[in-house]
Parts: structure tokens; C-alpha cells; sequence
């Protein structure tokens, strides 16, 4: 496959994964008023973790001592943000939590300018203001922030810094291996949090269900295809694309899990698409801006 095949493959990869995430907020918000949010964690990525490392065996092998570190840094970036993140559902719509953990399409392009010392070009400044007034219009409501949206807030900041690592560190080669010892990283993280007071399990077949897909779809699937989807896109690009997963988490919740439509929720959610369309244009126009390093992520 061409360079520029691979783009569109992992474009579109990225693309399902947003739907997968967007569908689990208002499923997650279900299981936290039963199941204490860190227990169902460390049951989600526990489960997870075990089926990763059982099929991955080689790739795992194949790793180096430095690859490994690496993984493990990403695995605990990314567990402390899904604690963070399902603390804050716990008291936040899901709607509200979605659009605001899609706040590290903002945070993305400015740790990268700060840390990396990345030049992005002034179209993507453009698809990332879109993407922000997308995203105030959908969930401002006030000046005022709660406890669940500060939780959330920090998350999207930790996935910011998680994207940013897989763009730098994740390759093709790499990127099966990366994406288990993440899983065994973040089910740790988890279990050690959850163990203390016991885990509780859930407690009809639908609630089990519900583990069940986000194990195999959210958290499996999900790890590995934005591991190798972020081996081949820019990682400010991959954020701005990223940014329909608060759309599909408002679509979601407005579908299936009761939650109102507003004009605010349709004019933002069509901001967001802007931003995104408008930067996927723009690098199909320009192929040279795509990075082999460059940024060469999530689950």
C-alpha cells in the first residue's frame, strides 16, 4: 500500500474508533450509577489486558527494553485520563462529557508547538479554532464548572499528551506490541485503584454487555488501531480528526440514551466536521506536510 493509501486507511480507521468511543459515554454513565467507576475500569481493561497479551505474544516478544518503557509511559498516560474521565461521567451528561474531552483537539497543536518545538502551518491554526468554537458552543453553559467537568477537563488534557507520544514513539512494526503492554499498563493502574475496597461486578446481563463491547471494541480494538493509525498521520492532524468523537457521543446519547437535541448540540457538531474536512483537504492537497518522523495514538 502507498504512503498516501496508508493516510486514508488510518484517517478512516480513526474515524470508526471516534464512532466506537462516542458510543460508550452514555453507556459508561449507565454502569458508573451501579458499578463504583474505577471498579468497572479495572474490569474493562483487567479482561482486556489478559485477551491482548494471550494474542499478542510475539509481538510483545519482538520488543525491546526502550519500547517496552515507552508503552508503559503511554499505558499510565492513559489510564490516569480514563479514571479522570469516567470519575467525571459519573456527575457529568454524557453529552457535556464528550464535547469536553474533545478539548485536546486544542491542546493537542499547542503542547505540540510547546514541547516538540512542532511548526504547524496556519491551516491547521484554522481547522483547530473551528474545532474550538465547535466544541465551546457545545458544552459552555455559563462560567461555572463542576467537579465532574474539571475531572474531564483533565483528562482530555492527559490525552493530549498521550497523542502527541504515539505520534512520536508508534510505528507499523511496533505498534501491535505498543497497544498490549498499554493494556497491561492501564489494567494495573486500575486494579491497584479498584482493589482496595473490592471490586464490584455488574449485575444483570446487560450491564455485562455493555463490558463486554467496550472490552472487545473500545478498549482492544480501539488501543491498536489508534497505536497504528498514529504511526502514519501527524498526531495534530489525528487529533482534529478525532474531534467527531464528541459528535458521535451527542448522537449517541440523543438516540439511545435519552439526552436532548438542541440547536447549540447541531451548530456545534457541524463545526466540528468543518475542522475536521477542512484539514483533511488541505493535507491531501499538500502530501509533503505528512511527516515520516514527525509525529511519525487513544481504548
Amino acid at each position: 500500500m502507498t504512503p498516501a493509501g496508508r493516510e486514508r486507511l488510518a484517517t478512516a480507521l480513526l474515524v470508526a474508533l471516534t464512532a466506537v468511543w462516542g458510543s460508550t459515554f452514555f453507556l459508561i454513565r449507565d454502569l458508573v450509577a451501579h458499578v463504583p467507576p474505577v471498579d468497572f475500569l479495572a474490569l474493562r481493561f483487567g479482561i482486556s489486558a489478559v485477551v491482548m497479551v494471550l494474542l499478542l505474544r510475539r509481538p510483545l516478544r519482538a520488543l525491546r527494553r526502550r519500547e517496552v518503557a515507552t508503552g508503559a509511559g503511554l499505558g499510565l498516560l492513559y489510564g490516569l485520563a480514563q479514571i479522570l474521565q469516567t470519575q467525571g461521567l459519573a456527575t457529568t451528561p454524557a453529552s457535556v462529557s464528550g464535547f469536553i474531552t474533545g478539548t485536546y483537539v486544542v491542546l493537542t497543536p499547542l503542547l505540540a508547538a510547546a514541547l516538540l518545538r512542532e511548526r504547524l502551518p496556519a491551516t491547521t491554526w484554522v481547522a483547530v479554532g473551528l474545532a474550538t468554537a465547535g466544541l465551546a458552543l457545545l458544552s459552555l453553559r455559563g462560567v461555572s464548572v463542576g467537579v465532574g467537568e474539571s475531572l474531564t477537563l483533565g483528562a482530555a488534557a492527559l490525552y493530549a499528551v498521550h497523542i502527541l507520544g504515539l505520534g512520536r514513539y508508534s510505528g507499523h512494526d511496533v505498534a501491535a506490541g505498543l497497544s498490549a503492554v498499554q493494556m497491561v499498563v492501564i489494567a494495573v493502574l486500575c486494579l491497584v485503584g479498584a482493589a482496595p475496597s473490592g471490586i464490584v461486578l455488574p449485575a444483570t446481563p446487560g450491564q455485562w454487555a455493555s463490558v463486554l463491547y467496550m472490552v472487545a471494541f473500545a478498549s482492544i480494538g480501539a488501543l491498536w488501531v489508534q497505536t497504528w493509525a498514529q504511526a502514519h498521520l501527524p498526531a495534530t492532524r489525528a487529533a482534529i480528526v478525532m474531534t467527531l468523537e464528541p459528535v458521535f457521543a451527542a448522537a449517541f446519547a440523543v438516540s439511545l440514551g435519552n439526552e436532548t437535541a438542541t440547536w447549540r448540540m447541531v451548530a456545534g457538531g457541524a463545526l466540528v466536521l468543518t475542522a475536521m474536512y477542512a484539514v483533511e483537504l488541505l493535507a491531501r492537497r499538500r502530501p509533503g506536510e505528512l511527516p515520516a518522523e514527525v509525529l511519525h495514538h487513544e481504548v
